[in-house]
């Protein structure tokens, strides 16, 4: 089988359960295992390079009214590339190439190719994808297996926060204009021992008001902007513009030394096998635990 993957958390799941093998095709965002980046790139982001979160912002919503797509297609690469399956989303237009864009490039090519949609919205969803790939891909067995290990740290965590207090934790996924954390991510706070704050789980994000934000003052503040690095989050909350830099210097969570800038890009954002590690790293913030890695998670000061 040759598989096109269009989507970074499904190129995580095929390597996770032995399929690498057969991914001939991925996008210029599916960077990890290291080794897909090996693999042909069949997509570009057409967003100016220069353009700060507000001018993104700005940008995404023009696009998003007009019609128009984020991403590019390399259609000659992908009919030279002659898939099997082709994997890709509809859960967001902003986050991957489009399934109009996939599905009509697909009917152009030779084979017939089939073209799979994964949808999930929940870490439990998560998991039920891993073993559907694994069905697609005659890797059942081992998507099996994989999700148990899944599952084992999830109870561990589950179990490790068990007796701690729960603080109000709320999750920006970006940050001009502000906007909440919506899908799976509500559901990653509860796991990681916390209460989700202006969350909307099981759905897309919403943008808020920084007004609403000082108003709930959670205890916690983790700030991961889709798409972005470590670094970039960073950069983010530096260039915050008032009202809302006044806004998160006057909260409790920034004045306790509990706000955090976690790289979004690689973690929150990519619903694949690393929301464990991205619930792992929310109880670190939460509860001064350890966290499973490092270099991807910094403390934001109030200065």
């Amino acid at each position: 089988m040759r598989v096109v993957s269009l989507l970074p958390s499904a190129t995580e799941i095929l390597f996770a359960i032995g399929a690498g093998d057969a991914v001939v095709g991925v996008t210029h965002e599916c960077d990890f295992p290291a080794e897909a980046r090996t693999r042909p790139h069949l997509t570009s982001s057409l967003l100016p390079a220069e353009l700060n979160a507000a001018g993104i912002d700005r940008h995404v919503r023009a696009s998003v009214h007009a019609g128009s797509s984020l991403y590019g297609l390399d259609d000659a690469a992908l009919a030279a590339l002659e898939p099997d399956l082709i994997v890709t989303q509809e859960l967001c237009a902003v986050c991957a190439v489009s399934y109009e864009i996939v599905d009509r490039a697909a009917k152009r090519l030779r084979g017939d190719p089939r073209v799979v949609s994964l949808e999930p919205s929940s870490l439990d969803d998560v998991f039920a994808t891993i073993a559907f790939v694994g069905d697609l891909v005659a890797r059942r067995a081992e998507a099996d297996a994989f999700v148990a290990g899944l599952r084992a740290r999830v109870a561990a965590l589950r179990e490790r926060v068990s007796r701690r207090d729960r603080p109000r934790t709320l999750v920006l996924e970006w940050t001009d204009s502000p906007m909440s954390a919506g899908h799976w991510t509500p559901g990653l706070v509860e796991l990681a021992g916390g209460i989700p704050v202006l969350g909307n789980p099981g759905a897309n994000s919403r943008v808020l008001d920084w007004g609403a934000i000082a108003a709930a003052d959670p205890d916690v503040v983790l700030i991961a902007p889709c798409g972005y690095d470590l670094a970039k989050a960073r950069d983010a909350v530096a260039a915050l513009p008032e009202p809302g830099a006044h806004a998160l210097r006057g909260l409790r969570a920034t004045q306790e030394g509990r706000v955090f800038a976690v790289d979004g890009n690689a973690f929150v954002n990519r619903p694949g096998p690393r929301l464990v590690e991205t619930a792992e790293l929310f109880a670190a913030a939460m509860h001064g635990f350890a966290p499973p890695v490092t270099g991807v998670m910094e403390r934001i000061t109030g200065e």
